[in-house]
């Protein structure tokens, strides 16, 4: 995921792990994925298509 959004967008990520399977992706403070409520992993891009969208 984050060599994809490096190469995507060409930006720099920052885990913070956690705990329960939780895997939110948040840009500037907003969330724009959740695993929790989608109830999946994203699928390849779906991520970098939900940021550029914005």
């Amino acid at each position: 995921m984050a060599s994809e959004l490096k190469g995507s967008l060409g930006v720099e990520t920052k885990l913070i792990e956690g705990s329960r399977g939780i895997f939110d992706v948040k840009v500037d403070g907003k969330l724009v994925y959740s695993k929790d409520e989608t109830h999946k992993f994203p699928d390849r891009g779906e991520v970098s298509g939900l940021i550029q969208g914005r």
